[in-house]
């Protein structure tokens, strides 16, 4: 018997440690929640009742989505105690929430309210919801056309890079004939070209085209190439003892096995590429995010600038994250490994 006690109080006190831990563990997130909504709820009275230095749209709106935030903060973590997987990702959100939630009301009164900061130069966060709610016709078809020229120069620009790099690693004489090209052509920054492009291509459509495919192939054809050398050379002797021609081998060893590679190089041409695509938008193209961006700056219009870069920062993200998921499907042995 008094084993018993004993082993049943040894089991009291441990989950009676469990239950303690566990409210140690929700205490902060609870108190961490609190001071995220009251960051936000302090950010729209800010908002709604203290007068604008200049006369900037849509401060009710603001004012509802900051106390819509403060309220969805409370709401997740509540929840979370029914909904354990949705409240593990809440609690994940709240540090960021609260910095975030500061930071904003910070800027609210230092831009919108106080005039510290000079205006137009710093316009208050309702001024950036203004943009995007009234000039939304125009971002959208920035980001179209930003899209359109991205993707046929990375796809061009991918595909012969991969095929570049693929004769580079297996033929010997198309490397001594394609390798001193790309030692000259490929360190030379692709905006350096811009002139000679705009004079060679018929339009500054195609010539952004070729200058973002420039940036994207260099890298994509060097890590190929790197990849396809790299392969191990008993698995070609292993594929032709059992009898594997020269197609076999490109396409189902040497390929397959420098799949790492080619993505890596996929990733360094997209950042490389965007940057260009950028640049020759607010060079030539007279269209996309980067014309956008160019006109905003010359009419002053300074919340339209932060706005456009906003959407940049979030299209460049996601098609980032597109690359990531179709890397992590083709290379599922491998999810998991490179996280973004």
């Amino acid at each position: 018997m008094t084993l018993i006690t004993t082993t049943l109080d040894g089991q009291g006190s441990e989950a009676s440690n469990l239950s303690r831990s566990n409210q140690a563990i929700k205490i902060p997130a609870v108190l961490l929640a609190l001071a995220a909504s009251a960051s936000w709820l302090a950010t729209a009275a800010v908002t709604y009742y203290m007068p604008d230095v200049i006369d900037f749209g849509r401060v009710p709106e603001f004012a509802a989505l900051s106390i819509l935030i403060g309220a969805a903060l409370i709401a997740g973590v509540v929840t979370g105690i029914w909904q354990p997987a949705l409240g593990a990702k809440v609690r994940r959100l709240l540090p960021w929430s609260l910095a975030l939630g500061i930071f904003t009301l910070i800027w609210q009164l230092l831009a919108g309210k106080l005039g510290v900061l000079p205006q137009p130069f710093f316009p208050p966060p309702h001024g950036l919801l203004e943009v995007f709610t009234d000039d939304y016709p125009k971002l959208i078809e920035g980001v179209l056309a930003s899209l359109r020229l991205e993707f046929l120069g990375f796809a061009f620009g991918a595909i012969i890079g991969f095929w570049v790099g693929v004769a580079l690693g297996w033929s010997r004489t198309f490397g001594y004939w394609v390798h001193p090209i790309m030692r000259f052509i490929g360190p030379v920054p692709s905006i350096a070209w811009l002139p000679i492009a705009f004079f060679a291509f018929p339009s500054s459509f195609s010539a952004s085209i070729f200058l973002i495919a420039l940036t994207t192939g260099f890298p994509v054809a060097v890590l190929t190439w790197s990849g396809v050398a790299s392969v191990n050379p008993a698995y070609y002797d292993v594929a032709r003892t059992l009898g594997a021609n020269e197609r076999f081998l490109i396409f189902k060893v040497a390929i397959p096995a420098a799949l790492p590679h080619v993505f890596v190089g996929l990733f360094m041409g997209l950042g490389a590429s965007f940057a260009v695509l950028v640049t020759a938008e607010m060079m030539g193209v007279k269209a996309g995010l980067g014309f956008y961006l160019q006109w905003a700056q010359g009419w002053a219009a300074y919340a339209n600038m932060y706005a456009a870069l906003i959407v940049m920062a979030l299209m460049c993200t996601g098609l980032v994250s597109l690359l990531f998921k179709i890397r992590d499907r083709v290379l599922s042995y491998q999810k998991g490994d490179v996280k973004w």
